[in-house]
């Protein structure tokens, strides 16, 4: 299972590793060289790149999970003994295996061998370090912003991840989410739970109901569509405060306790 999703400059692939994971792979105009974002598997990888008889150029870790840096130190000695420069960066505040440059909020990288420079964004919350990386209105963000759900909080607290989705949500709405588990279903189930007269989110369970059923990618989603039916990114939504509210028989004040609130409710789901 594998989809491709093309702008005038890359193509975004994902391959699948583990049990849900998956390992972006963005690949040059002339097709020759690739980055990996959050690898956690280095043989899914190396298998790929002689496949295709690519170039690996970079590596984007979001934060430093096993599931997300399993492959790294592997894929490091790989392009080692092919003698090809390799760039690893991998978030300032967190440790992670063979990083080369290390960067924070607003640090911009540039890929010369893609013509591609991502800007750097923090997103502290499911780890204290968690980062993202923004190029092209195409978002690799790890495993804060899910598609119908966002990240367990791990290390942060419920008001950083709060504010690190709404840091999200005032990308462009047209950006490409791609984050890196396929979560989608379970996730579009709780969200129901939350919000069961959306809509736009009834349509899009059917969507990737239908997706899933022939093993498809449910991924990426946009910013547009997790504004309209993602319940950790509509904490303002007066019927899901009230449900919320209902669920826990407990007042909710304002948008921060609401997210903490639906984030404890998905936890016991």
């Amino acid at each position: 299972m594998r989809q491709s999703q093309t702008s005038s400059e890359i193509t975004v692939e994902a391959l699948p590793a583990f049990s849900d994971n998956y390992i972006w792979k963005i690949v040059s105009k002339d097709n020759e060289f690739v980055i990996f974002v959050d690898p956690g598997d280095a043989q899914v990888c190396i298998k790929n790149l002689e496949q295709h008889n690519q170039q690996l150029a970079a590596i984007l870790i979001t934060h430093h999970h096993v599931d997300h840096t399993g492959g790294v130190k592997e894929l490091v000695e790989y392009a080692k003994a092919k003698q090809w420069p390799l760039q690893v960066f991998g978030p300032q505040a967190e440790s992670t295996p063979c990083n080369t440059h290390k960067v924070q909020q607003n640090d911009n990288i540039t890929i010369d061998s893609l013509s591609l420079t991502f800007t750097v964004i923090d997103l502290p919350g499911h780890t204290l370090g968690h980062i993202a990386y923004f190029a092209d209105k195409k978002l690799f963000s790890g495993d804060t912003l899910f598609s119908g759900g966002c990240g367990r909080l791990f290390e942060g607290t419920p008001t950083q991840m709060y504010h690190s989705l709404q840091k999200l949500a005032q990308l462009p709405a047209d950006t490409l989410v791609y984050c890196t588990h396929e979560y989608t279903l379970a996730n579009l189930a709780f969200a129901l739970t939350v919000n069961p007269k959306n809509e736009e989110l009834l349509a899009y369970q059917k969507q990737v109901n239908r997706l899933r059923s022939t093993d498809q990618i449910s991924l990426p989603t946009s910013i547009a569509q997790e504004l309209a039916i993602n319940p950790f990114l509509r904490c303002s939504d007066l019927a899901i405060r009230t449900n919320v509210a209902k669920h826990f028989q407990l007042p909710i004040d304002n948008e921060v306790d609401t997210f903490a609130a639906i984030r404890r409710w998905k936890d016991q789901f």
